[in-house]
């Protein structure tokens, strides 16, 4: 082999001045100034956007802020439509006879009695709390709630102003605190009148914990204030009778005078407040605990009850869509960055091959002429390694041939083993099933065989479903989730396993259900996550002489869990760390292949549920399935 001679450069006329190394060096450092570029252009752009950052989540919180204004409508739509509903209930009822001859002879008790029954079946018919007669003294003579031990009757309101307006002639209106029930209400009362004018009046109450009640299902929480700034309605408890700012020894006096709240509950909460713009306030409350949150505020007048009904929107929505802006921004940044600083890396590589290449070119055109020798050896050697590079790349290709078909092979015998294993259990019961109706055949009972040909066409039709299940488990199953019958899927399990079980004298204890249980899931796959839990059961007793399952189902909260425990052996750690690995089993050879938990853990995770294994405190192992309950579907849906 004949090399060639190579020249440095000091020695070579013909060769650039500047040397290799030193171009690297440059060219390195150009691409260390480009990146710093890049870095600094991007950090730039970073802080402008958390500069900005105020100014988004403002956007943020405008948008939050309208699109949450019709909860407070709703909200103020409610409480306006059980104001007018109850306001003319007091007149209506105050032009009653009875009432004025009642409050004329207060002495005849038998009168008495009669008003009593009249007002509680009226109280429970139209949905009041409560409605009482009270003379001009202010003292309750009657009440629908007479037959309570904190009854009205007896008590004197003469310090209620709804009670002084309507003795005026006026409608009495006034929410305040029961000083006897101890339950928040709002009041209307009118005057009862006779031939010779007010003889007393009649008072109502309707009670508001049914708004709360609602109210504290939604995200926001929603407060009414009174005209003196008192909260006496809000979605949190904790907030009742209190105030957004100290109140004025005015307000204080007459809510004393009136009894209207408790004293002692009249605290301002500690909160700082800043307009945002013409509709929306911020509203920050720090809580008892010291723990601070923060709202963005709208209100609205109910101006016939002087109230203001507030909705308190969180602004942790807001802040967290402005922080993930920032953050995907940045993101894109870096991305942007990277892939800069990629191709400029490229771009400076291809040009110093380039320049190495021109150098090459123009060192062998000055020595072409005095080492033709030489280059004819070279290009052989050339020629030689370009055909044992050809005949590398033949045999790669070949080699990438063999390996897709072993691939393709390996995924074949894996579809083969799955589709073997899920079809033994539905073959065997087919089998079953079939020998029954030729039993019965034999016997004469045609409809025992023709329940038996039914069972065989619901294998059948099982079969197709797990067909269809295999095909798809390399990809999102077909079979959408949906709410599914858990009884009938635990059902469907053990008739296919029945003949199994009663080979190997298996019992199952199975737990009371109390009515349907539905669940997230596809009807087919969770009966054949049941069928592979309870088949591995009875293999894990093969050796017991009265083999029993234990099959429990328990519900928590949106949860339901069912248990299958056997009473074999149980299993080690390391068997429980690798329970649900594709071909792991710890059957004997030729019993199992370690498909069917695997195949299990998935559909259960698909139905958003989990699949868990572990060894009973008390012997023996115990698979736990855990799904979604779900509202039964409707007969329409059914349909």
């Amino acid at each position: 082999m004949v090399g060639l001679r190579l020249v440095s450069p000091g020695n070579s006329p013909h060769l650039p001045a500047m040397s290799d190394t030193l171009k690297t060096r440059l060219h390195r450092k150009a691409l260390t100034w480009a990146v710093a570029l890049i870095a600094g252009a991007a950090a730039m752009v970073l802080a402008l956007l958390l500069l900005l950052f105020p100014a988004l989540e403002r956007v943020y919180l405008n948008q939050l802020g309208s699109r949450e204004a019709s909860t407070l409508g709703l909200a103020v739509e409610g409480l306006n439509g059980s104001l007018r509903r109850f306001e003319a209930l007091p007149g209506l009822i105050a032009e009653r006879p009875d009432l004025a001859r009642a409050l004329r002879d207060p002495s005849d008790t038998a009168l008495i009695d009669r008003v009593n029954a009249d007002l509680r079946r009226t109280a429970e018919e139209v949905g009041l709390s409560d409605i009482f007669l009270i003379d001009p003294d202010g003292l309750t003579i009657a009440a629908s709630n007479h037959w309570k031990e904190l009854s009205f009757v007896g008590q004197n309101f003469a310090y209620r102003p709804y009670f002084t307006l309507a003795l005026a002639g006026q409608q009495g209106r006034f929410f305040a605190l029961g000083t006897t029930s101890g339950e928040r209400g709002y009041f209307f009362a009118e005057a009862v009148r006779d031939t010779t004018g007010i003889v007393g009046v009649l008072a109502v109450k309707f009670t508001v914990d049914a708004f709360e009640a609602a109210w504290r299902d939604g995200t926001n929480d929603i407060i009414v204030q009174d005209d003196a700034g008192v909260i006496f309605m809000a979605s949190r408890p904790d907030w009742h009778f209190r105030s957004l700012g100290p109140l004025s020894d005015a307000a204080r006096d007459a809510i004393e005078a009136t009894k209207k709240y408790p004293m002692d509950q009249l605290l301002p909460l500690q909160i700082t407040q800043q307009p945002f713009d013409e509709r929306f306030r911020h509203l920050s409350i720090t809580g008892d605990d010291g723990q601070t949150e923060r709202f963005i505020v709208q209100s609205q007048m109910i101006p016939e009850a002087g109230w203001q009904v507030s909705l308190l929107t969180p602004t942790e929505q807001a802040w967290t869509r402005a922080m993930g802006t920032v953050a995907l921004t940045a993101l894109l940044l870096l991305l942007v960055g990277l892939i800069a600083t990629v191709v400029i890396q490229r771009r400076m590589q291809l040009q110093e091959r380039i320049r190495a290449a021109l150098s090459m070119q123009e060192e062998l055109e000055h020595r072409v002429t005095r080492r033709t020798a030489e280059l004819k050896e070279a290009n052989r050697l050339i020629t030689q390694e370009v055909e044992e590079r050809r005949a590398a790349e033949t045999l790669l290709r070949q080699t990438q041939t063999e390996l897709i078909q072993a691939g393709k092979l390996a995924a074949l015998g894996q579809m083969a083993a799955a589709l073997s294993h899920e079809f033994n259990q539905p073959l065997a019961a087919v089998k079953s099933f079939a020998r029954n109706a030729a039993a019965y055949l034999d016997r004469g009972q045609p409809d025992k065989v023709r329940q038996n040909v039914g069972m065989i066409d619901d294998m059948a039709d099982r079969l197709a479903a797990i067909s269809t299940h295999l095909r798809n488990f390399a990809r999102r199953p077909g079979e959408k989730t949906e709410p599914i019958l858990l009884n009938r899927a635990l059902d469907s399990a053990l008739i296919i396993l029945e003949p199994k079980m009663r080979a190997s004298g298996c019992r199952v204890d199975r737990g009371t259900i109390d009515g349907e249980i539905w669940v997230l899931g596809g009807q087919v796959r969770l009966q054949q996550v049941f069928v592979n839990l309870l088949s591995n059961a009875v293999d894990a007793m093969s050796d017991q002489t009265d083999p029993l399952i234990d099959l429990s189902i328990d519900l928590e909260n949106n949860r339901v869990h069912v248990s299958v425990r056997d009473r074999g052996t149980g299993m080690t750690d390391a068997e429980i760390a690798q329970l649900f690995d594709p071909f792991f089993t710890t059957k004997e050879p030729g019993k199992g292949m370690g498909l069917g938990l695997s195949i299990s853990y998935n559909i259960v995770r698909d139905f958003g549920g989990t699949l868990e294994g572990r060894n009973h405190p008390d012997g023996g192992a115990v698979f736990t399935v855990s799904l979604t309950l779900a509202e039964a579907p409707s007969m329409a849906a059914a349909e």
